[in-house]
């Protein structure tokens, strides 16, 4: 069944696209929630006299997402937790604390942007990837220390 993709959705393609998808998730999941439309020749006309005005936003949201992307390059985030021998942790650092880390240094991030390709059970240093949004990632340095005893609560 071929839609047009009414927003962009990352497994299939950008907003404006004519898509290929299976009937029953588009019946069930796409049009319902408004994500997408069938091609009809209205639809196809409304997509033709939209496409300026969703080039120039799909344009703002890549030039948005760059700059957050550039915002978080470099930027350091350090994580307190409490450990026990040799430096394990009593539990992982998870993208929630990370998200917190990150709005408590001025940029806000929702956690499920945040890409753990491992889980970060010890103290160190971490590069942790954020998508930014617009098929762009951000790379920051999440460092993970011992609590000290005065933290403890």
């Amino acid at each position: 069944m071929e839609i047009i993709l009414r927003e962009t959705i990352e497994t299939l393609g950008q907003e404006g696209e004519i898509v290929k998808v299976k009937p029953g998730y588009a019946r069930n999941y796409l049009i319902p929630l408004q994500k997408a439309v069938l091609v009809t020749k209205a639809s196809l006309a409304r997509l033709e006299k939209e496409k300026q005005a969703i080039v120039t936003r799909l344009a703002e949201q890549k030039k948005m997402a760059e700059g957050l992307a550039a915002q978080l390059e470099g930027k350091v985030i350090s994580i307190s937790k409490r450990v026990g021998e040799e430096n394990r942790l009593f539990g992982s650092v998870t993208s929630t604390e990370i998200a917190q880390a990150l709005q408590d240094a001025g940029v806000t991030i929702d956690k499920k942007a945040i890409i753990l390709t491992d889980v970060i059970k010890a103290v160190g240093e971490y590069k942790v990837a954020v998508k930014t949004g617009y098929q762009t990632t951000g790379t920051v340095t999440v460092q993970v220390v011992p609590e000290s005893i005065g933290d403890a609560q």
